[in-house]
């Protein structure tokens, strides 16, 4: 079945009622088909991937130290260069 653009615009939900049923819908601009609307025969082939991170995904890949997360002392602070830190207070101090 072919429609024009406004008719496709206007009846898409029919349309697409018509392509899950095996029709084979062309949409025409003036006398040129510009498009065709089918059925899709395994739509979870065509599922987009997913673009959030599966929870639980790098379970037992990723290991640290029991001390990863301690403070630095101020020597390790020198040593991976943000010993700029020790002359920082930690806390500004309040105005009075």
């Amino acid at each position: 079945m072919a429609y024009t653009v406004h008719q496709a615009k206007t009846h898409l939900s029919r349309l697409l009622k018509e392509a899950e049923a095996g029709k084979e819908v062309v949409v025409m601009r003036g006398h040129k088909p510009v498009a065709k609307i089918v059925r899709i025969d395994d739509p979870e082939r065509l599922a987009p991937e997913p673009n959030f991170r599966l929870l639980g995904e790098f379970r037992g890949k990723i290991r640290w130290d029991e001390d990863a997360f301690d403070p630095m002392t101020d020597e390790e602070l020198v040593e991976s260069g943000l010993g700029y830190m020790l002359d920082v207070p930690l806390v500004p101090p309040q105005a009075e």
